[in-house]
C-alpha cells in the first residue's frame, strides 16, 4: 500500500469492518465521532479518533468542515467513506483530494454521473443497458408531470433524482393520487438529499431486485464479481440478501454481469461500486448505481473469497486487480441478515442501552457488528446494529445455518427485527428462493402473530432459576436464608408481562438440584455454567440456554432468540389517593419520535372522517402521515408546519363526533 494511515469518515459497523480490515494491513486508522458517539466501537478500535460535533448528523458526519478539519489534524494519508453519510458526495471527494489525500472510492465525475439518477439512466441507455419506460424531462411542472404520467399509464412510481434507500419514492395507482406523492416525494428528498427534483418510471410490479457488484482500477480493468439477490425489503429498505441468486440461469448471470461491466466502463468508474436492476421473469432493467461499498458486500466475499475493502484500498493505492474476470466464480451460497434495533410492529428505531449483546459464533458464520454489550443505541443515526452472514457449501446448507444463528442470537435491553428476521428463515417461499420486493407483505411477515401466547414456560423458569442461582439484585445471594422471599422453605418469585403474570415456587432438591413449580408443574433444575449474562441448564431433562440481564425492576430473557421482559414486584409503597380521569371520546396523537412537521392539512375545529390525513411528521428521513383514527373534530394542532417536535409530544388532539 502506498498509504500508511486512514480516515474512516463513518460511524457503527462498517467503520468497525473498514478498521479492522486496515489492521490486517497495517495501514494505522483514524475514527471521526459525534458527541453521541464518545464510548462507541470504532473510536475504541482505532489507533486515533477525533471529535466532530453534536450529535445530529448534519453538525457531525455530515459536516464537511469538520470532517476535512480532522483529517488535516491527523495527517492521514487516505479517507473511505463507508456506505451512508457523505459516501456518494462528490464535493466531499473533491475536498479530500483538495486536502492532499487519496479518496477511497469513485472518481467524483463518475459519482456525478451515477448520484442522479436521470442523468445515469440515459447513461445506461448509451451504453446499451436495458431501462424502465419512464419520464425524466427537465419540465418539472405538476401539471407536465400528470400528463406523462397518463402517457406511460398507471401504475407509475415517482422518484428522486438524487439519492437512494427508498426515500423520495411513491408508487402512484391512481390520477387523483398523483400530484400529493409528488409533492411528498420532492420533500422527502429535498429533506433527505438537498435536492428535490423527482422522474417518473413505469412501476414494475412485484419484481425481484438484483444487484451486481463491480470493481475496476486504474489501468483499464473493470470486473464483475457476480450478483446478490435484495428482493426482501421492507419501505423500499433491503432486510435479508444473499449469493447467488437463486433467480438466475448462467445465461442471464453473465447477460447481467456484462451489463454492468458496460455501464461502469462507459461512467469511467474505477474502485468498487454496485449496478442495481429489477428483474422480471427472464428480462432485467436498469434501476441504478451505487457508487460506493454496500451494507451486503460481506455475502459476495462469501462466495468469491475476496475481501472488498482489501481491493478498494489497492485500488485507491494505484494498483492492479491482481486477477482476471475468468479467474472470479462464485461458490457456494451467502446469507445476510441486518439486525436493527427497533419496536416490532410499528418498525420504528428503538434506542437505549444494550444490556447484552451476543451474536452467534461457529462455522460458516460471520458477524459484521459495530456495537458490544454495555453500549448506547442512539436514535440520531441508523438503527442498524450489526450483520448476521452465514455461508454453505450449497444454498440449503446455508439456509440450515442461517436459521440456527437467528436462533442463537442474542439482544437484550433494546428490542430488535430478530422474531421478523425469523418468520422469513422459516418461510417455505424463502427455502424455495421464491422472493420478490414485495415477499413481505404478499406473506404477511410484516403482521405482528395473531393471539396473545405471553411468555413461554422454559423463560419464565429460566429467570427464576438465574433469579435463585446467580448473584442477581434485589434477590438475596442465599434466597433460602430467609427474608420476605422465604415461604416454608421455598423461594416465590413473581414476575408479569403486560396483562400476565406468573408465579413461580423454587425450593432445594437433592444433589443441588431445585425443584421449579409453575402453572401446577413441578420440574427439576439445574444450572450447569453461568457467567457473562449466559445461563445454561438443565430443566426437566431438556438442556436449555438462556441470556440474562437485568434492567431496574425488570429481568431480561434470551430463550432461543427471542427476549422477554419480566417485571419483578415493586416494594410496598403508599399509593396516592384520587386521579385524574380521561375525557370520553377524546383522543391525542402523539410523535412516536422526534421528528419535524412537514406539512399540517386540516384546521382547529375542522370536521374530519375517519383515516383523513391530518399532517406529516419527517422522522429519520422519512415521512409518516398522521391519519384521524375515527370521524370527529379537531380540537387542537399544538404544532405548525416547520415546526421540531420531541418524541412523546402531542401533535393532534381530536374529538370524536
Amino acid at each position: 500500500m502506498s498509504f500508511g494511515k486512514l480516515l474512516v469518515a463513518n460511524r457503527g459497523e462498517i467503520s468497525v469492518r473498514v478498521i479492522r480490515a486496515c489492521r490486517e494491513l497495517g495501514i494505522r486508522t483514524v475514527a471521526v465521532y459525534s458527541e453521541a458517539d464518545e464510548r462507541a466501537m470504532h473510536r475504541r478500535l482505532a489507533d486515533e479518533s477525533y471529535p466532530i460535533g453534536p450529535a445530529p448528523a448534519a453538525e457531525s458526519y455530515l459536516h464537511t468542515g469538520r470532517l476535512i478539519e480532522a483529517l488535516k489534524l491527523s495527517g492521514a494519508e487516505a479517507v473511505h467513506p463507508g456506505y451512508g453519510f457523505l459516501s456518494e458526495s462528490a464535493p466531499f471527494a473533491r475536498a479530500v483530494e483538495d486536502a492532499g489525500a487519496v479518496w477511497v472510492g469513485p472518481p467524483p465525475e463518475a459519482m456525478e454521473l451515477m448520484g442522479l439518477k436521470v442523468r445515469a439512466k440515459e447513461l445506461a441507455r448509451s451504453a446499451g443497458v436495458p431501462t424502465v419506460p419512464g419520464y425524466a424531462g427537465e419540465d418539472e411542472s405538476e401539471d407536465r408531470l400528470l400528463e406523462e404520467a397518463g402517457s406511460i399509464g398507471y401504475p407509475v412510481l415517482v422518484k428522486a433524482s438524487a439519492g437512494g434507500g427508498g426515500r423520495g419514492m411513491r408508487p402512484v395507482h391512481r390520477p387523483e393520487d398523483f400530484i400529493e406523492a409528488v409533492r411528498g416525494a420532492r420533500r422527502e428528498a429535498e429533506a433527505a438529499f438537498g435536492d428535490g427534483s423527482v422522474f417518473l418510471e413505469k412501476l414494475v410490479e412485484d419484481p425481484r431486485h438484483v444487484e451486481v457488484q463491480v470493481i475496476a482500477d486504474h489501468h483499464g480493468n473493470t470486473l464483475h464479481l457476480y450478483e446478490r439477490e435484495c428482493s426482501i425489503q421492507r419501505r423500499h429498505q433491503k432486510v435479508v440478501e444473499e449469493a447467488p441468486s437463486p433467480a438466475l440461469d448462467p445465461g442471464l448471470r453473465e447477460a447481467m454481469g456484462r451489463a454492468a461491466v458496460r455501464l461502469a466502463r462507459e461512467a469511467g468508474y474505477w474502485n468498487a461500486g454496485t449496478v442495481e436492476f429489477l428483474l422480471d421473469g427472464e428480462e432485467f432493467y436498469f434501476l441504478e448505481m451505487n457508487a460506493r461499498l454496500q451494507v451486503e458486500h460481506p455475502v459476495t466475499e462469501l462466495v468469491t473469497g475476496l475481501d472488498l475493502v482489501h481491493l478498494q484500498l489497492s485500488v485507491a493505492a494505484g494498483e492492479a486487480l491482481p486477477f482476471q474476470q475468468e479467474d472470479v466464480s462464485p461458490r457456494g451460497s451467502a446469507i445476510e441478515a441486518r439486525l436493527y434495533a427497533e419496536e416490532e410492529g410499528t418498525a420504528l428505531p428503538a434506542g437505549g442501552r444494550l444490556s447484552a449483546f451476543a451474536p452467534p459464533e461457529g462455522p460458516g458464520i460471520r458477524n459484521d457488528a459495530g456495537v458490544a454489550s454495555g453500549d448506547e443505541v442512539s436514535l440520531y443515526y441508523d438503527p442498524m446494529l450489526a450483520k448476521l452472514v452465514v455461508y454453505g457449501a450449497d444454498r440449503e446448507t446455508a439456509l440450515l445455518r442461517f436459521r440456527r444463528a437467528l436462533e442463537s442470537y442474542m439482544v437484550l435491553g433494546v428490542p430488535t427485527n430478530l422474531p421478523l428476521l425469523r418468520r422469513i428463515a422459516a418461510h417455505p417461499a424463502f427455502a424455495a428462493g421464491e422472493t420478490t420486493i414485495g415477499f413481505l407483505e404478499e406473506h404477511s411477515l410484516t403482521d405482528l402473530p395473531g393471539g396473545s401466547a405471553g411468555v413461554p414456560e422454559s423463560a419464565v423458569l429460566l429467570a427464576a432459576l438465574a433469579e435463585v442461582s446467580l448473584p442477581l439484585d434485589p434477590a438475596p445471594a442465599d434466597p433460602f436464608s430467609g427474608g420476605p422471599w422465604r415461604l416454608g422453605g421455598a423461594v416465590r418469585l413473581g414476575y408479569s408481562s403486560g396483562e400476565e403474570h406468573y408465579e413461580v415456587e423454587a425450593a432445594r432438591g437433592e444433589g443441588g438440584s431445585l425443584l421449579l413449580s409453575l402453572n401446577g408443574r413441578e420440574v427439576a433444575a439445574e444450572v450447569v455454567s453461568a457467567g457473562d449474562g449466559h445461563l445454561y441448564a438443565t430443566v426437566d431433562g431438556a438442556n436449555l440456554h438462556a441470556g440474562i440481564a437485568e434492567d431496574g425492576r425488570e429481568l431480561l430473557v434470551s430463550v432461543v432468540g427471542e427476549s422477554y421482559r419480566l417485571l419483578r414486584p415493586s416494594p410496598p409503597r403508599v399509593e396516592s389517593s384520587g386521579g385524574a380521569g380521561s375525557a370520553t371520546g377524546r383522543t391525542s396523537l402523539t410523535a412516536p419520535m422526534p421528528g419535524t412537521v412537514v406539512e399540517v392539512v386540516v384546521s382547529e375545529g375542522e370536521e374530519v372522517e375517519q383515516g383523513q390525513l391530518l399532517l406529516v411528521l419527517e422522522a429519520m428521513k422519512m415521512e409518516q402521515s398522521v391519519s384521524a383514527p375515527y370521524r370527529g373534530r379537531v380540537r387542537a394542532l399544538p404544532f405548525a408546519e416547520g415546526a421540531l417536535v420531541p418524541g412523546g409530544a402531542v401533535l393532534a388532539e381530536l374529538e370524536e363526533a
